[in-house]
């Protein structure tokens, strides 16, 4: 036993660290941050107010987890987030396909837990910061569980606190609310009556008993449910994020009243709970208990921060491509009104553009300060493209580049501005894409150090066999197919059948934008006439002026149906003209005032098990697979398929790398298809399989003749392998032993 005597005062303890880059705010942005920049070599200090990492993705607010997939709801194909955000999504999707809050929490503090050369403090907040002119030095921290104070010092610091508190503390320039119409020309910019900023939402889990549950509720419960016009909405079936809309906050300032906002959402959520349990409508809900409620807000706006590039709606909808784009966005833009649950309005207003956007490198710093990365919400970024690049896989992303940027800053004695210059972005571009980092539009140099590659087979695509089922045409269906530049398609040949004289109109469509997936041009159609069962032959007198895909369209008749088959092939998929009410409420983007966006029609993936692939025959084979494509330096689909796949009959497929004088290197990145249009929402929803069908969770790669490295679990489309010493060799050989039931796909192995 310890006796601590009488003393006139006590003082806490204080310990003191240094780091190369101080990360403030652990949400996904921090979290991937600090690991991208500790990966790359950085001594890094994780400051994290909260007990768990994730931020709104935590187990304290569980928000669904999305990015440029939207639920797969848009026309951006092939779109998930690369990089570490990849790594934490496949790896949720491997350890908690559930979709378990708790146990995302797990997999993101293993991560962080895991990682050399980064140190966490969790429940450690911020209150004051030094520093000299422009330039950051230091920040104290305290932590009310062990009662210890903390002084951090750094080189470099990134915040990631979602309210800014390192750029507020240091004076850097920010914004708050929405701009005016005529001072960036975006159209969609809100009025007074719409609301300037978005605000705060709680989420809830309602569950099922044996018996009846009463519910007695609180005395500053909502008492009338009138007061959300849009309380006829609720069932008793919708909770968690279903009730997204559940928000308030846009009109008071959403840092310093957030508790009082947080008061305001918990009466509603009780109000909300009240009226399902005992107004009487809902007489299946009398079994029924609320599991849990939100601790915590989850924020959507609060500060925005200046770079020396401010993000506009032009930039998202227009897709403009920046000299130093080096992350992309997808989402729509999407802004609420800002009195939330009591607004009169819908409690979003969605546009999305046609593809991807990217985001430019001159919008994750300030322009304040010369060693303030910024990433998460606080980017340089106007309120209306704000509304896209908030979401948090987009954050988780640009979180990646920060902090593979601080490592080439620490490297190479640069600002973040000095970095963004033209003659010095393509650093970071390239490291970010030899990392398996995809930047829309842009291309590794030279994978592999100039080697050639040889394959043991190459798939080539000539007949899809059928396997008995169909598929009505009720509702238009497209065939994805790339074709290069001067070439036309074959004839392909499906299977239909109707029951009666029909006929059907198919359509050989394009984008304008190349890379893009969302058909613009008509180039060709023809009408079929089907009855009984036979086969069609489609054909096109067509050629193309560019790489690119296109779309086999094939109009809605519910009367005709069209053979499947059981091959699911990487890089070509069916799409469907539908919707997902999540991110749209019709199926095609309808415009209802002069916004500054396109009307077109979306066309969308079905979710696994639900895909389906027609049964065809091309008049001669389509040669998309080849070996090369591995030195292209596109690590997706896009414009092509850009993947090597083996011929379904090669049992042991093996792809050589291979120089005329030998090679020294110290690092292997494998970029492999793991299907990267398939969103991997990270809570709530659930998904179908642990691991994607195309994933090689089995393989061998060799220098010469010694054994690199063998993985016999991978679930990552991402792997990088670090060699504890330098090896030269003539010959890299990588050894295909399994997959997860589908062709592999090989998009790259990056050899450094």
């Amino acid at each position: 036993m310890n006796i601590y005597p009488q003393t006139a005062s006590r003082v806490f303890p204080s310990e003191q660290l240094h780091a190369d880059l101080l990360v403030a705010g652990g949400g996904l942005a921090g979290l991937c941050a600090a690991l991208a920049a500790a990966r790359d070599g950085l001594q890094v200090v994780l400051i994290q107010d909260r007990p768990v990492l994730g931020g709104n993705a935590s187990s304290e607010v569980r928000l669904w987890a999305n990015g440029a997939t939207s639920h797969m709801g848009n026309n951006n194909r092939w779109a998930r987030e690369g990089g570490i955000m990849g790594e934490i999504l496949e790896e949720n999707l491997w350890r908690n396909k559930e979709g378990n809050p708790v146990m995302f929490d797990l997999v993101l503090l293993d991560m962080a837990k895991s990682q050399p050369g980064l140190t966490l403090l969790l429940n450690t907040t911020i209150y004051e910061l030094e520093k000299n002119q422009r330039t950051l030095t230091q920040v104290s921290a305290f932590n009310a569980i062990n009662e210890t104070f903390y002084t951090v010092t750094a080189d470099q610091f990134c915040d990631a606190t979602g309210d800014g508190v390192l750029g507020f503390l240091a004076g850097a320039e920010y914004r708050e609310g929405a701009e005016e119409v005529d001072e960036l020309g975006e159209k969609m910019a809100p009025g007074d009556n719409f609301g300037h900023k978005l605000g705060h939402s709680i989420y809830f889990y309602t569950k099922q008993t044996n018996g009846p549950v009463s519910f007695v509720p609180p005395s500053f419960a909502l008492k009338d449910i009138t007061t959300i016009p849009r309380y006829k909405r609720l069932t008793s079936t919708l909770n968690g994020c279903d009730l997204w809309w559940l928000e308030w906050g846009g009109r008071l300032d959403t840092v310093h009243q957030s508790e009082e906002i947080k008061w305001e959402l918990w009466k509603i959520v009780w109000g909300v709970w009240d009226y399902i349990k005992n107004a009487g409508e809902f007489p299946e809900a009398a079994n029924m208990t609320i599991e849990w409620v939100g601790v915590i807000p989850g924020k959507r706006e609060s500060r925005r921060f200046m770079g020396d590039h401010l993000l506009c709606q032009q930039d998202i909808i227009e897709q403009r491509d920046h000299y130093d784009a080096v992350a992309y966005g997808g989402w729509s833009i999407d802004l609420h009104p800002a009195d939330g649950v009591y607004s009169t309005h819908d409690g979003c207003r969605q546009f999305h553009s046609k593809g991807t956007n990217t985001i430019p490198l001159r919008s994750l710093y300030s322009r304040s300060l010369d060693n303030l990365f910024l990433t998460g919400r606080l980017i340089s970024a106007s309120h209306v493209a704000f509304g896209s690049a908030r979401v948090m896989c987009t954050c988780g992303l640009l979180g990646d580049v920060v902090g593979r940027a601080a490592a080439l800053c620490k490297a190479y004695d640069l600002s973040p501005a000095e970095l963004a210059q033209r003659d010095n972005v393509g650093l970071l571009q390239q490291r970010l894409q030899a990392s398996g980092c995809y930047i829309p539009r842009q291309w590794l140099q030279d994978p592999a150090m100039g080697a050639s590659v040889t394959a043991s087979s190459e798939y080539s695509l000539s007949t899809l066999a059928s396997n008995g089922h169909w598929h009505s045409l009720g509702e238009r269906m497209a065939l994805l197919l790339p074709v290069q530049t001067g070439a036309s398609l074959p004839d392909i040949t499906f299977t239909l059948r109707s029951a009666s004289q029909q006929t059907l109109e198919v359509s050989l469509l394009g984008s304008a934008r190349s890379g893009n997936f969302t058909p613009d041009y008509q180039y060709a159609s023809t009408t079929l006439h089907v009855e009984g069962e036979q086969e069609q032959t489609v054909h096109f007198p067509w050629q193309s002026e560019r790489d690119q895909y296109v779309f086999i369209a094939f109009e809605a008749n519910a009367q005709v149906e069209i053979a499947l088959t059981d091959t699911h092939l990487p890089g070509i998929m069916t799409v469907f003209n539908s919707l997902n009410a999540r991110v749209a409420k019709h199926t095609r983007q309808v415009v209802d005032g002069d916004y500054g966006v396109d009307e077109f029609d979306f066309w969308l993936p079905r979710r696994r098990p639900h895909q389906v692939m027609p049964a065809l025959r091309f008049s001669q084979p389509l040669s998309c697979y080849r070996a090369d494509n591995v030195l292209n330096g596109r690590l997706r689909p896009e414009q092509q398929a850009n993947a090597w796949v083996p011929a379904p009959d090669d049992i042991k497929p093996v792809l050589r790398w291979g120089w005329d004088a030998p090679q020294t290197f110290t690092r292997l990145t494998l970029v492999q298809d793991n299907d990267f249009d398939n969103a991997m929402e990270t809570v709530q929803m659930g998904h179908f399989l642990p691991v994607t069908p195309h994933c090689i969770t089995h393989y061998r790669l060799w220098a010469d003749d010694i054994l690199l490295v063998e993985e016999t679990n991978n679930h990552q489309s991402v792997r990088e392998h670090r060699l504890s010493t330098p090896v030269t060799a003539q010959n890299v050989r990588l050894e295909i032993i399994a997959t997860a039931g589908a062709l592999p796909a090989v998009y790259a192995l990056n050899i450094r």
